[in-house]
């Protein structure tokens, strides 16, 4: 610091912080390097209130004070065990902090996809842990119908107890429209750089109705490749109905297994059976 720059001392902790320098000493040096910033001289009162703001987790208040080295645990990586007083101290200092004013919690939010994989033992401490007045936004999806519980023979809607479903909000969910499906592959094409003639998004438009909408995404970088094969600017129905033919979706996949399932090894589905497929219920 030399005479000409702008600093800021905190008078709590004597800390001294360099601002930069007045624009009323630019003239002092014929040349500044790159790194030199300019700032207004402070006018007004010298001594002023400041409010400082911190953004942390929880978690990282409980790693601080459950390692003997403090905030450097956050960077060792090694953790440990937190103990469950650990905890309970800081909720209780945080609850005092919230209540005076001084913290306010922002609540985190836990996304669980495909929660109909896990148990009833998870599912119990699930149930516990969203009691707790700290417990995040937690955000669950399943694809599932009437399903059986995991560790059980229970059937339950989406695979969830019927207890804690109850203390679910449950979001309504539509299947796309086709104008819907249309934007979507657009979005798609957009992100993947891939640019499709109008007649190839309506070709792959109703790919995707007939099967699904994954699988018309899949086909949008292989008929890139086919398109750039062919030396040419655009991917066209050509290059769709190329890629269709090569790649199968789920149901030809499954009628091309139905009809050559005796040259498969270890084939246990009798000729005779009916076609649906077996599922197990134990």
């Amino acid at each position: 610091v030399v005479a000409g720059d702008v600093i800021q001392i905190d008078k709590a902790t004597g800390r001294i912080t360099r601002l930069g320098r007045s624009f009323t000493r630019a003239r002092d040096f014929d040349a500044t390097g790159p790194d030199v910033k300019f700032v207004q001289c402070p006018d007004g009162e010298l001594q002023t209130r400041k409010e400082v703001v911190h953004l942390v987790s929880l978690h990282e208040i409980d790693v601080i004070n459950s390692r003997q080295q403090g905030f450097l645990a956050l960077f060792s990586g090694e953790t440990g065990e937190i103990k469950s007083e650990v905890r309970d101290q800081i909720n209780q200092k945080i609850t005092g902090w919230c209540e005076e004013g001084k913290a306010e919690i922002v609540p985190g939010v836990l996304f669980i996809d495909e929660i109909h994989m896990l148990d009833m033992e998870c599912f119990s401490f699930l149930n516990r842990a969203l009691e707790d007045a700290m417990a995040p936004v937690v955000i669950m999806a399943s694809n599932r119908g009437m399903s059986r519980i995991r560790g059980t023979n229970y059937q339950s809607p989406h695979g969830v107890p019927i207890d804690f479903l109850d203390r679910l909000l449950i979001i309504s969910t539509q299947a796309y429209s086709e104008d819907d499906i249309r934007q979507i592959l657009k979005i798609r094409c957009d992100e993947e750089e891939v640019e499709l003639t109008d007649d190839a998004l309506a070709v792959l438009t109703k790919v995707a109705t007939e099967t699904s909408l994954r699988y018309a995404i899949h086909l949008i970088s292989t008929g890139h490749l086919v398109a750039q094969k062919r030396q040419a600017a655009k991917v066209d129905v050509v290059d769709i109905k190329r890629v269709y033919s090569l790649f199968l979706d789920e149901a030809r996949s499954v009628q091309f297994l139905k009809e050559y399932q005796d040259e498969y090894m270890y084939n246990e589905i009798a000729p005779a059976q009916s076609d649906k497929m077996a599922v197990d219920t134990v």
